[in-house]
């Protein structure tokens, strides 16, 4: 096994660095973030790095950049307190990943990219057409993260749009089934399987599988 210790990856080139670091936490959930800014015009951008907060109430965070890097998603956010997350599929995930080109923000990448663009009841904020799984969420907090200027935003789910066949009975949502997509690094899209589901987990009690 090779090891690089951060003295070496502090070295490396800036992009070589990125693509290695992104890289380390695995893989995660592609999402378009939908909002709309004071300018009325809708804008859309990818975000990978999403948390579960909790589920009563129901919470969900990420990680925006510093504003100097992407300014759009959060001011937008601030504005209107409202915002949508939509997951991405393989039939348009060229499209997803041309949102996060670093668009002017009279530049709506809905119109930038092909993607469709929806609207819904008691939503200020857009969703993207073609995604099978989408919730309208609301600001509850901006957290800065001083250390590096990034910001953490908070928010709660108010309204979830699904395809209703990747629901089980227990509410469990099958993903796979509606084929939403995961992310590596800030460019690698890959598919996912079920590789399997295990009852709740108590010492000294054998793994069951669901």
């Amino acid at each position: 096994m090779q090891h690089y210790s951060i003295d070496e990856i502090k070295t490396w080139d800036r992009f070589y660095r990125a693509n290695f670091i992104n890289c380390l936490s695995g893989f995660k959930g592609a999402t378009l973030i939908g909002t709309i800014g004071t300018n009325k015009v809708a804008n859309l951008g990818v975000f990978s790095n999403l948390v579960h907060l909790g589920s009563d109430p129901a919470l969900i965070g990420f990680i925006n950049r510093p504003r100097e890097a992407a300014p759009h998603t959060i001011a937008n956010i601030e504005s209107n307190g409202m915002y949508t997350m939509n997951h991405i599929h393989p039939s348009f995930i060229q499209k997803a990943h041309q949102a996060s080109a670093k668009y002017i923000a009279d530049e709506s990448e809905f119109e930038a990219t092909g993607l469709g663009i929806e609207w819904r009841e008691n939503c200020t904020a857009p969703f993207v057409a073609e995604s099978k799984i989408k919730y309208a969420m609301e600001l509850v907090e901006i957290i800065p993260i001083r250390h590096n200027g990034t910001f953490f935003i908070i928010g709660k789910v108010l309204d979830v749009y699904i395809d209703k066949t990747i629901l089980a009975s227990d509410g469990y949502l099958h993903l796979e089934k509606a084929n939403s997509v995961c992310s590596l690094g800030t460019d690698g899209y890959y598919a996912t399987d079920l590789l399997g589901r295990f009852a709740y987990a108590k010492p000294g009690k054998p793994i069951e599988k669901i």
